[in-house]
């Protein structure tokens, strides 16, 4: 029997809202009886489909790198001098690019603004996580939005007065903060509305991320299109607009947050529905889960299996057209160092449709292997992972000896669909193993390990790729130990996976524990036990369907795009 009446203390009776309370605090947005569990992972989607842009930023690269030749009336790059460096120069009059004004920026300058988002990301998560829990996830989500959305109009005026550093440290600073925080605002918050389908719940959210680039590149493309100029390139006018509509969603999403009352559970569950023994019936704190043998397992576990996907994404483009050559138009008998120009536009071709379906696959991928954790158990679902992985890099040789292009990017498409799923199932197995009182702040120190596996997996992947062709191996053949190494990182991910125990009782916070103050003024004694309180109710009503039209229509429009690129690619 539901006690709505009874859910919480010291209520306004004329608005509804804890008194006392600040407009963003987390007393604000405790959820009222007849309240649609519903809409929060639509609002969760509104704040990751933006900072998702950050996959999308290299649409930007080859614009910005010959901003300053098309200034001036060349409509090609300036290079800077031979000796030029991104940092302080060597000698007298060097030109720095972190300064210059008279040159173009390279895409290694530039990408640095790439490393530094998840650089940031995951330290801004693991630094300001246990904030998050304790102020929720609207105040978080508002300042996601302006670290991510102000970074990106300073970045703005860094371009359109070409420095360097100001994107450096407006972009990937700033709005890698705003990434981090924006990032694990909705997990606890979702996984604690759907305790019963914790998987499928942060799934559908972090999905958001893996789409934000599907649907923002062909944006920025066609705002910087309207905006370009025989002397502009039209970036700064699209960070403004993009900033400025980015901000309006991630608002949106953050003020539509709800978070459940302490005790509160979907309607007819009982939490000993879940009898699996790795999913956990207590609660570990913060301070203590960093001390367990698990939180670092699951540390290795992401590292490796992000480590052996990210490198291998970022090259999907040149790896498939070295690897193939003139099989991608036809003429086996090029390779892709016989490529003309005429060619090296077709390969190109090929390739970019390449990597929208990885985009695609990564983001299916999140819903899909997520979801089914809620099944199998995530311990299962993590196996997945690495055993077909290590099948995928095993056979990817192969098939590129057969000249089997179709088979090759099936194998990777499938490597994606499971890189992308190893992000949206980590939140349930933290939750599974730690409780979900402080899955939020424990999922922020988790992500280190991307950080961590963002450096690692391109320095595998770029370091033998240079090395093997510096010493003559085929281009054909260039992958092929890269491949095989990677699989050894899966392997490696493997065990750790199966050493993974329920974590000890000892570590298990007391009952009295459970919950933070804020929370508990929000519940009488009468209604501290289990119940759905009239709250979470609602399914796909009418609320609950706009919702989702605000965000579907968008992540459909952004499949559309990749689709129709692909087949026409393809065909």
């Amino acid at each position: 029997m539901d006690k709505g009446s009874e859910t919480m203390t010291a209520i306004d009776a004329r608005t509804g809202t804890l008194r006392g309370a600040g407009f963003l605090d987390r007393e604000r947005i405790v959820a009222q009886p007849g309240f649609n569990r519903w809409l929060v992972p639509p609002a969760a989607l509104c704040i990751h489909l933006c900072i998702g842009m950050a996959y999308g930023f290299s649409v930007f690269w080859l614009p910005l790198g010959r901003a300053v030749g098309t200034a001036a009336g060349l409509g090609k790059p300036i290079a800077c001098p031979g000796d030029a460096t991104t940092f302080w120069g060597k000698t007298l009059g060097t030109v720095n690019a972190l300064t210059t004004t008279t040159c173009d920026w390279t895409q290694f300058d530039l990408g640095w603004m790439y490393t530094l988002f998840f650089v940031v990301l995951g330290c801004s998560a693991a630094l300001w996580g246990g904030w998050l829990e304790r102020s929720g996830p609207r105040k978080a989500g508002v300042v996601a939005a302006l670290c991510w959305c102000g970074g990106m109009l300073v970045s703005a005026f860094g371009v359109y007065i070409h420095q360097l550093w100001i994107m450096w440290l407006a972009s990937g600073v700033v709005g890698g903060i705003g990434l981090g925080l924006g990032y694990i605002s909705p997990v606890s918050t979702l996984i604690k509305w759907f305790p019963d389908r914790r998987g499928m719940a942060t799934g559908m959210a972090i999905m958001g991320f893996g789409g934000g680039a599907m649907i923002g590149s062909p944006l920025a493309n066609m705002l910087m299109n309207f905006f370009k100029t025989p002397t502009s390139v039209g970036v700064w006018q699209t960070f403004v607009v993009m900033g400025v509509i980015y901000f309006v969603f991630m608002l949106a999403g953050a003020f539509s947050y709800r978070v459940p009352p302490t005790g509160w559970r979907p309607e007819g569950w009982r939490p000993n529905d879940a009898t699996n023994r790795m999913i956990t019936t207590g609660e570990v704190h913060l301070r203590d889960a960093h001390k367990t043998p698990q939180f670092w397992l699951i540390w290795a576990v992401l590292c490796l299996n992000v480590s052996a996907g990210i490198g291998i994404i970022g090259a999907a483009s040149p790896m498939l057209q070295e690897t193939f050559g003139g099989k991608l138009f036809g003429d086996a008998s090029v390779g892709f160092t016989q490529f003309t120009d005429v060619q090296k536009a077709l390969a190109a071709t090929v390739g970019a449709g390449f990597v929208g379906l990885f985009s695609l696959f990564n983001i299916g991928g999140r819903f899909f292997w997520a979801s089914l954790s809620d099944k199998v158990g995530r311990k299962a679902t993590y196996f997945a992972f690495f055993v077909l992985g290590v099948i995928c890099y095993g056979l990817a040789p192969t098939f590129a000896s057969w000249g089997a292009v179709g088979m090759f990017a099936a194998a990777f498409c499938l490597i994606a669909s499971m890189y992308g799923g190893g992000f949206s199932t980590i939140p349930a197995y933290l939750a599974d193993m730690f409780g979900t009182q402080y899955v939020g702040a424990i999922h922020g120190r988790l992500l280190t390990a991307w950080s961590t596996a963002g450096i690692v997996g391109p320095v595998i992947v770029n370091y033998l790729h240079d090395t093997r062709v510096a010493a003559g191996v085929p281009r054909e053949h260039v992958y092929d130990e890269i491949f095989y190494v990677l699989a050894a990182l899966l392997v490696l991910g493997f065990i750790c996976n199966a050493l993974i125990r329920p974590v000890a009782a000892r570590w298990f916070i007391k009952n009295e524990e459970v919950g933070s103050a804020q929370e508990q003024t929000m519940v009488t004694t009468s209604t501290a036990g289990l119940g759905s309180y009239g709250i979470g109710r609602g399914g796909l009503d009418g609320k609950a369907i706009i919702a989702w039209l605000v965000v579907g229509i968008p992540i459909l429009w952004g499949v559309w795009r990749t689709l129709d690129s692909a087949v026409a690619i393809f065909h």
